[in-house]
C-alpha cells in the first residue's frame, strides 16, 4: 500500500509541472509560424546554452527560465512592431532523449502536443525484445514506472503521458528475450545434464 501511494504521488507531482507552468532551458527551442509574411521567418530556433534565442530581425531574446506565456508575448509585440498584424504561431519544443530498446535511440524534439506513445513512434518504435511494461520516465530527478504495454499496444490513451524539457525515458530489454534467452536455455540444460549424471554415477 505504502508503494502504491508512493507511486500515486510520483505521478500527481509529475503531472502537475506541466503546461504554461514549465519554463524553458538552453538546448530547447521556438517553432515560429508566419502565415501571412512573405519573408523566410518560420522555422525552428533553438536555446543556446548562454540561455538565449536569437530570431531574425529580432536579435538575442532571453528565453531560458521564462515562463513560456510570457515569452511568447514579448515575441509577439516585437514582430508587431515589424509587420502589420502578423500571423504568427509560437510552439515550444523540448529536447527529450529516448534510449533502451527502441530503434532509433537518441535526443529528439516535441511539443506539448506530444506524448510518450510519439516519442516512441519517433523513435521508430520499440525493438523485438522490447520490455514495453517496464518503460521509466525520469522528469526532474524522479523517476516514474510506467506499463507502455496498455498505452502502446493496449490503446490506453488516457494514460499517456505529456512530455516535457529534459524527460528521458527508458525502454528496457526482456529479461529472457533473443539469443541470450537461447544462450540460457541451453546452458541450464546442460547443466541439469551433468548434475543428473553425477547423480546416477553415484548410485
Amino acid at each position: 500500500m505504502k508503494k502504491l501511494l508512493l507511486g500515486i504521488f510520483s505521478l500527481v507531482a509529475l503531472l502537475c509541472y506541466s503546461g504554461n507552468s514549465q519554463t524553458l532551458r538552453p538546448g530547447d527551442g521556438l517553432r515560429l509560424m508566419f502565415y501571412n509574411i512573405s519573408d523566410t521567418l518560420s522555422g525552428q530556433y533553438y536555446i543556446q546554452e548562454n540561455g538565449n534565442i536569437s530570431l531574425p530581425y529580432l536579435g538575442t531574446i532571453r528565453a531560458s527560465g521564462r515562463n513560456i506565456d510570457s515569452l511568447k508575448q514579448e515575441i509577439n509585440n516585437k514582430y508587431n512592431n515589424l509587420y502589420r498584424n502578423p500571423e504568427l504561431t509560437i510552439l515550444p519544443v523540448y529536447k527529450v532523449n529516448i534510449f533502451g530498446e527502441v530503434n532509433k535511440p537518441g535526443y529528439y524534439y516535441v511539443t506539448q502536443t506530444d506524448k510518450l506513445s510519439d516519442l516512441v513512434a519517433m523513435a521508430g518504435g520499440p525493438t523485438t525484445y522490447a520490455d514495453l511494461g517496464g518503460i521509466t520516465l525520469t522528469r526532474n530527478g524522479r523517476e516514474l514506472d510506467i506499463d507502455g504495454e496498455k498505452i502502446i499496444e493496449g490503446g490506453n490513451k488516457e494514460g499517456d503521458i505529456a512530455l516535457q524539457s529534459g524527460d528521458q525515458v527508458y525502454v528496457p530489454r526482456k529479461w529472457f528475450s533473443g539469443p541470450t534467452q537461447s544462450i540460457v536455455i541451453a546452458t541450464l540444460s546442460t547443466l541439469t545434464a551433468v548434475f543428473i549424471a553425477l547423480i546416477i554415477k553415484k548410485k
